[in-house]
């Protein structure tokens, strides 16, 4: 069960640095009309996804180090 807490705040950490990077605009979408939509929808929202993401993955990461550190005291 231990392990299955470490697998999820390590998907929540993959979450966070995905959801930092989609608003710097490092993915790219080859269809041009998707790749619009997501410019926009990036441009609108740019500042709450980078706080967010950012916020995520360094509240995972924290969590990952104390979660391996009690796994390795046992």
């Amino acid at each position: 069960m231990e392990y299955l807490g470490l697998i999820i705040e390590v998907l929540f950490l993959a979450l966070g640095i995905y959801l930092y990077l989609f608003s710097r605009g490092f993915f790219k979408v080859k269809d041009p009309a998707l790749q619009k939509k997501s410019d926009q929808f990036r441009k609108d929202n740019a500042t709450w996804m980078r706080i967010g993401g950012l916020a995520l993955a360094a509240i995972m990461s924290i969590n990952i180090i104390l979660h391996v550190m009690d796994l390795f005291s046992r």
